[in-house]
Formats: structure tokens, sequence, C-alpha cells
């Protein structure tokens, strides 16, 4: 790969990456008035919940210095299949959705199902990119993607 490639590919990474998390912070500024009042809707507490228990889950079973934050993996990294990844090639993406998706409830409407509707393209256009450089690593990432689903399990 040549280094304008590489060059190429970190800045794709970065674009990415900023745009995930200024829109996290958007939906946190947004959701911030009903949380500093402390009135969190019950279905924004199990979304987060579920959010926060589902990212352990992932980093037990994908540890830091195996994964990047850009969707260019590792040069070291290995093909992880276990825990959420068996069923989701993406679970870190989904722990990130259903963490916006309880910001997302406790903002105003529409502002905050709009910020969550970008931030879901984001990370859509994030894991196909990243599957597309996967395939190139991973030789055995074709097979993988037949036994998994992107975000949800047995659905999509």
């Amino acid at each position: 790969m040549s280094l304008f490639e590489i060059r190429k590919r970190k800045l794709l990474g970065t674009l990415l990456v900023t745009l995930q998390f200024g829109l996290l912070a958007g939906l946190a500024a947004l959701a911030s008035a009903k949380a500093l009042r402390g009135a969190f809707p019950l279905s924004s507490v199990i979304l987060a919940g579920a959010s926060v228990a589902l990212a352990i889950w992932t980093l037990v079973h994908n540890q830091p210095g195996n994964f990047n934050i850009r969707p260019t993996p590792k040069t070291w990294g290995t093909l992880v299949t276990t825990g959420p990844y068996r069923w989701i090639r993406h679970p870190m993406y989904t722990s990130v959705l259903m963490g916006g998706a309880a910001l997302a409830l406790m903002a105003n409407p529409p502002f905050g199902w709009i910020a969550w509707c970008a931030l879901a393209v984001v990370l859509v256009v994030k894991s196909i990119i990243e599957e597309r450089w996967m395939r190139e690593q991973h030789p055995d990432y074709d097979d993988y993607r037949l036994e998994s689903k992107r975000f949800v399990p047995w659905l999509w």
C-alpha cells in the first residue's frame, strides 16, 4: 500500500471519528437540560445501561491494543469472533448507537433524533469502510461476515 493510500485512509478515518464524537457531544448537549433536572426517562436509563454493558462485554473480548478508534485495522490486530462478535461484527458501534438513542430520548424532539440519524449514517459508512479494509487484512473475514450481522443479531 502506498504512503498516499495510508494517509488517505487515516484522514478519512479521522474525519469519521470526528463526526461521530461531534454528534455524540451534540446529543449530550441537547439532553443536558433534562439531565440537569434529573428527568431521566426509564427508556433512556435502560438503553444507556445496555449500551455500557455491551461496551464492557466488547472490551473484554477485543482488548485495547487490538482495535483502532478509526476504521483502519491495526497491522498486528487479530480477528475477534468471540463474545458479542459471535453475533455482530460491530458491537462497539451498536453500543454507541444505543447510547446515542438514550440521549436522543432525553433531547427535545426532533433535534435529538435528527442528530441520532446522522450518527447512524456515520457509523454505517464507517462500518462499510472498515469491513472493506478488514477483508484486505484478514482472508477469513468473508466467512465471518456470512456468520454474523453488522449491528443487530439475526437482523442486520
